[in-house]
C-alpha cells in the first residue's frame, strides 16, 4: 500500500513539472524558457527574454506581441558602437529556417512599456507573440530575481 502511494505522489509530481514547463510550440517554432525580472517599485518598464527556434524550411517574423502587465510591447536588439551601448527598436525579428535567436541580457530582448505594476519574483506573466506564419502564440513569462542573468530553469539548447 505505501508503494503505491509513493508512486502515486510521484507520478503526480512529475505529471505537475510538464505542466508547468516553459516551453511552447506553434507550426514550426519552438519558443523556449521565457523569463524576465522583477521591477523596483515605480519601474515604468521591463523586459522579457527568451530563446526562440525556427524548425520550419521557411523564414519566420517575430512581429510583436503584448504582456498583461504593461499597456506597450516592444522589441529591441542592442548593440556596442564605439564602446555605448545603443538600444534600438525593432519592427519585427527574422528567424531563417534552422536558426535559433536568443534574446538576452546585453542583447536583444523584449520590452514592456508602461507597467501596470511592479513585477515580484515568483509571478509568472501571460503574454502573447505574434509571428508572421505561425500566428499568435500564448506564453507566461515567469519572473526571476532584479539581478537575474538568466532563468533558473536550466535549459540546453544551442543559442546563435
Amino acid at each position: 500500500m505505501r508503494m503505491k502511494i509513493l508512486t502515486g505522489v510521484a507520478f503526480a509530481l512529475s505529471t505537475n513539472a510538464s505542466a508547468l514547463a516553459t516551453d511552447y510550440k506553434a507550426g514550426s517554432v519552438e519558443i523556449i524558457n521565457p523569463w524576465s525580472r522583477a521591477t523596483p517599485k515605480g519601474a515604468k518598464t521591463a523586459v522579457g527574454y527568451m530563446t526562440i527556434k525556427n524548425n520550419g524550411t521557411t523564414s519566420e517574423r517575430l512581429l510583436g506581441g503584448s504582456t498583461d502587465a504593461a499597456n506597450a510591447f516592444q522589441l529591441h536588439s542592442m548593440v556596442m558602437e564605439n564602446g555605448v551601448a545603443k538600444m534600438r527598436e525593432l519592427p519585427s525579428v527574422e528567424i531563417k529556417p534552422g536558426e535559433t535567436i536568443a534574446f538576452t541580457p546585453g542583447g536583444s530582448h523584449t520590452m514592456f512599456v508602461n507597467l501596470k505594476h511592479p513585477l515580484s519574483k515568483s509571478e509568472r506573466v501571460n503574454g502573447t507573440l505574434i509571428f508572421e506564419r505561425a500566428g499568435k502564440v500564448q506564453i507566461e513569462y515567469s519572473v526571476e530575481g532584479i539581478g537575474a542573468q538568466n532563468a533558473s530553469q536550466e535549459t540546453n539548447h544551442t543559442h546563435r
